[in-house]
């Protein structure tokens, strides 16, 4: 799969509704080259660590609120309330952080990321009461906006032919961070018996050395032309975009409900580690046991699902990986072991990891040429969505069981499998997979 360096005209048969034409965008000066290789390094060391302490602080939430001292009872309420938390101030300016990027500079937004997660982790590892812990949550949604702004400056940097490879490679970052982090704290805490504000403290430390690697390491990618008009309006310009468009509202839609379903289920997969019988493991190396396990299981499947995409479609991948992702999500509240409950996650990661890559692989093929960076900026705003009302309806649904929590997340996943398969596939869309491979 091959994306364009750059708009190109527009097709006069495109069925996609016209836009109001954007302020004439000015042609960037040019500027020293930047090998994309040690772009990609950097960019991938970001991510990495990123997701890293993130999924600490998804995984250990539950064992951060009993360390404060709250009711076993109200524990599984609280981990859907604060894991909503997470995107509420993020979800209104994810769409500026783009703009900004392209307009001033990519580099100090990456960098901005870095530094407001360093202070995230601090203060989710320093805090003492639920309520402290709410207000370090909170501001997670400053941090986020980085990864389009990553992607973009790659794909700008990398030659065409390389392009495919270098996101492959970039993708696979952020899923080895989430099943490195909570092994990482499994050691520290099990192994070495630390306390877990330090896995906190150490992630923090980390995030300030990728600020500096950044910072230090690599230059300014500009974009192609740099865009002119009002930061408001390019933004919000840009989000109507993806929503007048019936192509790609209705992808963003296949995202959302999958992305629904995981931000619904996933501050569950903790609990369920504590409840099934372990055998001597210890609750945090538990904990890793099953999301780390997942995680990798993610990163390798993601790349195989590409190839598998390119040969016999990404729709009929997409509705598979629905189906089957929905059924390894009903079932994994009632296994019986810890062993089980990693398996049934493993399973589940691995089709969420599928379902990912063909939503990418259908935004790089059924999107004009002309929004397809615009809505690449974009492209993790259903995740944003679905992760304030995802957890929310987990934390009313939770009142049942888990049980129900994940079956309701099952659920979720097979409704957009039908979606997909009563939506009729645009025109031109394997011809533009087969020239894109």
């Amino acid at each position: 799969m091959r994306l364009p360096s750059g708009p190109t005209e527009s097709d006069p048969a495109d069925p996609s509704p016209v836009l109001p034409t954007p302020p004439r965008p000015r042609a960037t000066p040019p500027a020293p080259a930047e090998d994309w290789r040690r772009l990609l390094v950097l960019y991938w060391v970001t991510a990495f660590v990123e997701g890293l302490g993130m999924n600490q602080v998804f995984a250990f939430l539950p064992l951060r609120l009993e360390g404060m001292a709250m009711a076993p009872g109200e524990i599984p309420h609280f981990v859907g309330l604060f894991s909503a938390l997470i995107f509420v101030f993020g979800l209104p300016v994810v769409p500026l952080w783009g703009v900004w990027a392209d307009k001033y500079s990519r580099k100090a937004v990456i960098i901005r990321s870095s530094l407001i997660e360093a202070v995230v982790f601090a203060a989710v590892g320093l805090s003492q009461a639920p309520w402290q812990l709410a207000l370090s949550l909170l501001l997670v949604g400053f941090q986020l906006g980085n990864t389009g702004v990553m992607l973009a400056a790659l794909r700008d940097a990398t030659p065409l032919p390389r392009v495919g490879t270098a996101i492959a490679v970039f993708g696979a970052a952020s899923p080895i961070g989430f099943a490195l982090g909570p092994a990482l704290g499994g050691l520290l805490t099990d192994g070495l018996h630390a306390p877990l504000a330090a896995v906190f403290l150490l992630s923090s430390a980390l995030s300030l050395a990728v600020a500096a690697l950044v910072g230090l390491g690599s230059r300014e990618v500009r974009p192609e032309v740099v865009p002119e008009g009002r930061v408001l309006e390019l933004a919000y310009g840009a989000v109507r975009g993806v929503f007048t468009d019936p192509r790609v509202r209705w992808v963003f839609v296949i995202f959302g409900t999958a992305y629904l379903a995981r931000q619904m289920s996933n501050p569950y997969v903790p609990i369920l580690a504590l409840h099934v019988p372990a055998d001597g493991v210890g609750q945090a190396t538990a904990i890793a046991i099953v999301t780390g396990v997942a995680a990798l299981a993610g990163a390798a499947v993601s790349p195989l699902a590409g190839g598998l995409g390119d040969r016999i479609g990404f729709r009929p991948v997409l509705t598979g990986a629905l189906l089957f992702g929905g059924a390894a999500l009903a079932t994994m509240a009632l296994v019986p072991s810890l062993v089980a409950l990693a398996l049934a996650a493993t399973a589940y990661a691995a089709f969420a990891a599928a379902i990912q890559a063909m939503v990418f692989g259908l935004l790089a093929t059924e999107v004009p040429a002309e929004r397809r960076s615009a809505t690449l900026n974009l492209v993790l705003l259903p995740l944003y969505l679905a992760g304030i009302v995802g957890p929310l309806i987990g934390a009313i649904v939770v009142s049942f069981g888990e049980v129900a929590v994940f079956g309701l997340a099952g659920l979720v996943l097979w409704l957009g499998a039908a979606a997909v398969l009563r939506s009729p596939a645009q025109a031109g869309t394997r011809s533009a997979e087969a020239a894109g491979g």
